[in-house]
This record gives C-alpha cells, sequence and structure tokens, in this order.
C-alpha cells in the first residue's frame, strides 16, 4: 500500500506555486509576453500612483479647448490637451484607468469564482447535475453578450456592481465549459483516484487536486476576458450605460466628446480610445506569451 502511495505522489505534478515560478521564469523568454506583461504593468502603475502623478484634479475644470501641449493662463500645462468643460484629459486618463482596470478585475474575478464552482461540479459530479449546469449555461450563451449587457445594465441601473453582475451573468458560462472540459479530463487521473482511496471530501478533490492542475487554460482565458471586459466597459460607457460620472472612465470620455471629433478637436476622443486598444493589445499580448509558455511547461 506505500509504494502505491509514494508512486502516486511521484506521479503528482508539481504544485501551483512551482508551476506559477516556472512559468514567471519561462515568460522572460517570450518577447511578446514580456511586451504585453510591460503594457499592462504600465496601466497598473498609472492605476495605483495616480493620486501621486496626476496633474490635476480629473474634475477640475481649468480651460475648455486646450489643444494637446497647449498652455494655461496661470502657467498650467496640459500634455494631452482638456475637454470641452476644460478638464485634463491625461489626469482623466489615469484616474479613469484606475475605475477600469479596478472593475475589469472585480468583474473578471467573480465571474470565475462562479464559473470555476459550476464547472467543478458539472464536469466532477456528471450526470443530472451536469445536464442542468450545461443546459443552463448553453441558454445564457445563445445570447449575444452585448444584447445582455444591455438589457441587464438598462434594467437595473448603470453602477459599477451592475456591471460586475452583468459581466459575471454573461461570462461565467463560458468560464464553467472550460473548467468542465479540463475537469473531465483530470478526474480520471491516478492521483485522483488516489484522492478517493484516502476519503478526501469531493471539493476538496475539486479544489485542491484538480483545479490546480487545471491552470494552465484558465490563465490565458482570463487575461483575454480582462481584455473582453475593459472592452465591455469602454463600450457600456460610450452607450451611456457604464460608470457613472463624473469620476472618468474611458468609454465616457469617448461619448462625452465625440460631437467634438469634426469640430477641430479629435483628441478629445481619440486619447481615451487609443488608452482602451492599448490596453486590451496588452492582455492580448500577455495571453500569448502565456500560451507559449504553457507549451514549453
Amino acid at each position: 500500500m506505500s509504494e502505491t502511495v509514494a508512486a502516486t505522489d511521484i506521479a503528482k505534478p508539481d504544485s501551483l506555486i512551482v508551476r506559477l515560478t516556472k512559468a514567471a521564469a519561462l515568460l522572460r523568454e517570450s518577447p511578446v509576453g514580456m511586451v504585453g506583461g510591460g503594457i499592462v504593468l504600465f496601466f497598473v502603475l498609472l492605476s495605483i500612483l495616480a493620486p501621486l502623478i496626476s496633474p490635476y484634479d480629473p474634475n477640475q475644470p481649468i480651460l475648455p479647448f486646450a489643444t494637446p501641449m497647449a498652455s494655461g493662463p496661470n502657467g498650467e500645462f496640459f500634455l494631452l490637451g482638456t475637454d470641452q468643460l476644460g478638464r485634463d484629459i491625461l489626469s482623466r486618463i489615469i484616474w479613469g484607468g484606475q475605475r477600469v482596470l479596478f472593475y475589469a478585475t472585480a468583474a473578471t474575478i467573480s465571474a470565475y469564482i462562479v464559473g470555476i464552482i459550476m464547472g467543478l461540479a458539472a464536469g466532477y459530479f456528471r450526470g443530472w447535475i451536469d445536464e442542468a449546469i450545461s443546459f443552463l449555461a448553453n441558454v445564457i450563451l445563445s445570447f449575444p453578450v452585448m444584447v445582455l449587457y444591455v438589457l441587464i445594465i438598462a434594467k437595473l441601473g448603470a453602477s459599477g456592481a451592475n456591471i460586475i453582475f452583468a459581466v459575471v451573468f454573461a461570462s461565467s458560462p463560458g468560464i464553467m465549459r472550460i473548467v468542465r472540459g479540463v475537469t473531465l479530463d483530470i478526474a480520471t487521473r491516478d492521483y485522483i483516484a488516489a484522492a478517493q482511496t484516502r476519503g478526501e471530501s469531493s471539493w476538496f478533490i475539486m479544489l485542491v487536486e484538480i483545479l490546480p492542475n487545471a491552470r494552465g487554460p484558465l490563465i490565458v482565458d482570463f487575461c483575454l476576458r480582462m481584455g473582453y471586459t475593459t472592452i465591455t466597459i469602454g463600450a457600456l460607457g460610450f452607450l451611456g450605460l457604464g460608470l457613472p460620472p463624473p469620476d472618468p472612465d474611458w468609454g465616457g470620455m469617448i461619448t462625452e466628446t465625440r460631437a467634438f471629433i469634426m469640430g477641430g478637436f479629435p483628441h478629445m476622443a481619440i486619447i481615451p480610445a487609443c488608452a482602451v486598444s492599448l490596453l486590451v493589445l496588452g492582455f492580448n499580448l500577455l495571453a500569448d506569451g502565456l500560451r507559449e509558455v504553457s507549451l514549453k511547461d
């Protein structure tokens, strides 16, 4: 019996911490992943340091319609110009990135918690539980995602909490399907049988034995979904269903200033649009790098 347990322990994959450490080391070998990680890290640092590096209050009117690199009457300098109300665009980009990253991260993590629980239960228990969860997921996935977002936000109202709820409702079924597929495969491994023989509970096996060994596709998908959620927050803001004003968010900045694009002030909408695109590009490149790492692991 001891020889059998020893054999299964040797065959068991490395722990999650060991695998993440290896992945971090291998990521340095992926130029694409390093570029993506650098872009994401840049926006994260901007968000964390917003109170220190923001030149002005993002909601303070100073000088309307200032172009990039313009100076104000009292010695102000506007690196990216100001909007129609005179608010500094650089300051609003910095503080808007903080809001976007906070709600995108909170929404994606919440969706993963729900999707992982559903996927583990469906893939491990199978039977009628799998059929019921899969049917519910297929029903939700049959609707266009943006339509679901608009319907939920229009019904519940525009707020950060409701955006998180909408993302969880629309995204967790897709996460569930990924987790379910990986669980169906891992549940047949020898170390899972060994854990069952030891009398471990079902949820212990799912959370401790199965979930850490399903980390590869989930980490890559998490980065991609962070990009999707960033786009979602921007799109909802553009439609007037995003984070409530006056605090800035990039989608809201675009929709507030789009009327002035043809009036000689395109920078008002182009700059926040570029911020959205650059952050999404960073998440996508990071996901590509992590995918390369997972193939080498």
